[in-house]
């Protein structure tokens, strides 16, 4: 088995795949009564040999889906009433029910983890970061620090998932600096006769070829060497996890001029150039579109820098499906500063903030060679802004270019790119294999879970389904 992506979800289902196997936890309470009574009726049959679809039925929470709900409810029980039971999971590892897997990743494991500035605090709550059986709350703790507000940042959290991955002793199946180039379906046959170039010492215990079985993946890619070159490989497997997340490449505008050199699609553009005293307090405006967390990042950023913002987006301030709209208060603070500047701030009225300027219901039309870019209202008004740069952060898109068409054909609809809140991969729910593709799983974002606490459900399921072929679940 492969995984292309060493994100959570990654790190997860290796876990699960290892041999680490999860039981109800005799003697204890779940505040769910019909989970509760579910869980009771076989304590002694691991949760990954039970059937999903019946444990989770009726759990509700705030994800869609049910496999999500449960493994997270098995993990933080009563979690979204500001409670603290503990997990009603026990932990055994049962290494003769290891599945051999590797999982392949650009950065070291944590995936995009590693690519976000250190000091970005997360959304969600800390705890709900962590990883099956090793809470982060109790790592953190070890390191002698505590939760900023209950959230924490980007580099503790890259941290705790590499300490994660050598702490279970997972290392061996992550091969880091690697790139995934393609992922086609191959006939066994015409691959029986050849030697396998592979990554593991063991390269027979990868792919085992089964007479059943006429049909495997290829995957090609290569492995970046310390000294910077680039050694090619092929590896054959009869199963595929796509778990390579949503980072990849930020979505363009689509306007003239979004190609020159002071337009960025990412937030570090804008922390280099202040390391580098190329903006500062007397520069011309930062143009900043979007209206996501990413774009209320770099307004805190540049307005902790006292450099003056431009900030444009196309919705109503008011607009329900806002991300500001939907945060308690009380938990976001900064978050909630951003919104009243944005409502506060406008054009038309002058409010108490300085150095920032919010134009609602506003589009870029075009970035010209002497950085002015020209601005549209809702009514076809157009106005010119000089600008010292610009910064484009209005979402990204997974990138899949090493699927044959992009990955298209796995979406829900499958003449649009997939998008992990519009557009995900098709998968059955309960064992998150791709309903176009067998033998082909996708996790995390690409099948729309967004959040790390709900990707852990994913992972449950393509293991309890990869255990169920390899028949090493018990009778």
């Amino acid at each position: 088995i492969v995984f292309s992506g060493n994100g959570p979800s990654g790190i997860c289902l290796s876990y699960l795949l290892s041999g680490y196997t999860p039981y109800f936890k005799k003697e204890s309470l779940h505040p769910h009564p019909i989970l509760q009574r579910k869980l009771e009726e076989a304590p002694e049959v691991s949760i990954l040999d039970q059937d999903l679809d019946y444990l989770s039925e009726g759990l509700e929470g705030r994800s869609h889906s049910p496999v999500a709900l449960l493994f997270d409810a098995l993990q933080r029980p009563d979690t979204d009433f500001g409670g603290t039971t503990e997990s009603v999971l026990t932990w055994w590892h049962e290494p003769d029910r290891a599945i051999p897997h590797l999982v392949l990743g650009r950065n070291a494991p944590g995936g995009a983890w590693h690519s976000i500035e250190g000091s970005m605090v997360t959304l969600s709550r800390g705890e709900w970061m962590g990883l099956p059986d090793l809470p982060f709350k109790e790592w953190l703790k070890q390191k002698r620090r505590g939760l900023r507000n209950n959230r924490a940042t980007a580099e503790d959290i890259a941290q705790y998932y590499q300490h994660y991955v050598m702490k279970k002793g997972l290392q061996k199946n992550f091969k880091c600096g690697t790139v995934v180039t393609s992922v086609r379906k191959v006939s066994a046959e015409s691959i029986s006769n050849h030697t396998q170039k592979d990554l593991q010492e063991n390269s027979d215990s990868l792919w085992n070829s089964n007479e059943q079985s006429t049909e495997v993946f290829q995957v090609d890619g290569f492995f970046k060497t310390v000294e910077g070159d680039k050694e090619p490989f092929s590896i054959y497997a009869e199963n595929v996890v796509l778990a390579t997340g949503t980072y990849d490449s930020p979505t363009w505008l689509g306007v003239k001029g979004e190609n020159l050199s002071y337009v960025h699609h990412q937030l570090s553009a804008l922390e280099e150039a202040v390391k580098t005293n190329s903006i500062g307090i007397m520069s011309d405006p930062v143009l900043i579109v979007g209206a996501g967390l990413t774009a209320a990042d770099a307004i805190l950023f540049a307005h902790h820098c006292n450099i003056p913002v431009i900030h444009v987006f196309r919705r109503r301030v008011s607009d329900p499906g806002l991300i500001f709209n939907q945060l308690p208060k009380m938990m976001y603070p900064e978050y909630h500063k951003v919104h009243q500047m944005m409502k506060e701030q406008t054009a038309a009225c002058a409010g108490p903030y300085e150095c920032y300027i919010s134009l609602p219901e506003h589009h870029v039309l075009s970035f010209g060679k002497d950085k002015k870019c020209i601005i549209q209202d809702k009514n076809g008004c157009q106005k010119a802004y000089k600008i010292s740069m610009a910064l484009v952060l209005t979402g990204s898109n997974p990138n899949l270019s090493f699927l044959p068409n992009n990955g298209i054909d796995l979406a829900m609809s499958s003449d649009q790119p997939v998008n992990p809140k519009r557009n995900p991969i098709d998968v059955d729910p309960f064992t998150y294999e791709c309903t176009q593709e067998k033998g082909l799983y996708a996790l995390g974002p690409l099948a729309g879970d967004n959040f790390v606490r709900f990707v852990q459900g994913g992972a449950l399921a393509v293991a309890s389904s990869l255990l169920k072929k390899a028949n090493k679940n018990p009778p």
